[in-house]
C-alpha cells in the first residue's frame, strides 16, 4: 500500500482519527476502500486500539497493511467475561513487541449492567499500571463513569491520554484536562438533540479536543444509524468548526497538533 503521505491530497487540511476500529469485521468486505476514502479527505493518520488478547493479530495486521494506521494495545471494560488475569501478562508482552502510541482501549463502563464493576476495576488498575511502566498515554473508555476513572487516574498517575467519546460535565471535563488529558469528540455531538455535547465543543479550550470517528461506530447525523467510517472525519470537524465560530482548518490544524503531542507522533 502507498504510505498516507503519498496518497493524501494536498490540498486537504490534515486530520488525525483518534479512535478508530478499522479492523472490525464490519469493514472486511471493503476495508481497503474505506482506508484509501479516509486519506484522500485527508485523514493520514489513524489510531487503531484494540479491545481484547483475541484481537491483537488482526490489529497488528491493520496497521501492517496500512501505513497510517497505528495501534494501541488495551482490554475493553465491555469485553470483561473474556479477559483473564494472565492476559496482563500478554498485554505486556505486546507492548514490548511492538511499541504502541497508547494503552487502549481500557476504561469503565457502568452503562451495561451485566459488566462486573469490580472485574472492570481490577483490570483498569492494572492497565494504568502497565501503562505507567511504559511511559505511555491510555485511550480511555468510559460510561456512566467519569469520575470513577478520574479516581483511579488520580491515584495511579500516567502520561495523560484520551477521554474517548467524552460526554460528562465541565467540572468533570476540567478534571480530566488538569491531569493532562485531552477529550475525543466525534459523531455523537453532530445530532442536534445532543445538547450537552455540543455545549462542550463550542465552549472548551481547542487545545484540550482532539476529533475520532470510534469507527464502525457512534456515526454522525448524516449516516443516521448506518456504519461510520475514518473517511467521515473531515465533515464532523466541520460540525465542530461551525459550533466554535471558526474555519475547519483552524479546527484541523489544532485537533491534528493536539494529537500529536499527547501520542508523540512526529511531524
Amino acid at each position: 500500500m502507498p504510505s498516507a503521505s503519498e496518497t493524501a491530497s494536498a490540498k486537504a487540511p490534515f486530520f488525525i482519527d483518534t479512535h478508530c476500529h478499522l479492523d472490525a469485521a464490519e469493514f472486511d468486505a471493503d476495508r481497503d476502500a474505506e482506508y484509501a476514502r479516509a486519506v484522500a479527505a485527508g485523514v493520514a493518520i489513524q489510531i487503531v486500539p484494540a479491545i481484547s488478547r483475541d484481537n491483537f493479530t488482526a490489529v497488528a495486521a491493520t496497521c501492517e497493511r496500512y501505513a497510517g494506521c497505528l495501534p494501541a494495545w488495551g482490554l475493553h471494560p465491555m469485553y470483561i467475561h473474556m479477559h483473564r488475569p494472565e492476559h496482563l501478562a500478554e498485554l505486556r508482552a505486546q507492548i514490548e513487541a511492538r511499541r504502541p502510541v497508547a494503552v487502549g482501549e481500557i476504561g469503565l463502563d457502568f452503562f451495561v449492567r451485566d459488566l462486573d464493576p469490580a472485574a472492570q476495576e481490577y483490570f483498569f488498575v492494572e492497565q494504568l499500571k502497565i501503562a505507567r511502566d511504559h511511559d505511555l498515554p491510555v485511550l480511555l473508555h468510559c460510561r456512566r463513569a467519569n469520575d470513577a476513572l478520574l479516581k483511579q487516574l488520580r491515584r495511579i498517575g500516567v502520561r495523560g491520554g484520551i477521554a474517548h467519546a467524552f460526554n460528562g460535565s465541565p467540572q468533570q471535563a476540567d478534571a480530566f484536562i488538569k491531569l493532562g488529558f485531552k477529550l475525543g469528540f466525534g459523531g455523537a455531538f453532530t445530532w442536534p438533540r445532543a445538547n450537552n455535547l455540543r455545549r462542550l465543543a463550542a465552549e472548551l479550550p481547542l487545545d484540550a479536543i482532539v476529533l475520532e470517528t470510534d469507527s464502525p461506530d457512534i456515526p454522525p447525523i448524516w449516516l443516521g444509524r448506518g456504519r461510520n467510517a475514518p473517511g467521515e472525519l473531515p465533515r464532523i470537524a466541520q460540525v465542530l468548526a461551525e459550533l466554535r465560530g471558526v474555519d475547519v482548518g483552524t479546527v484541523a490544524a489544532a485537533t491534528t497538533r493536539n494529537a500529536r503531542e499527547l501520542l508523540g507522533l512526529v511531524n
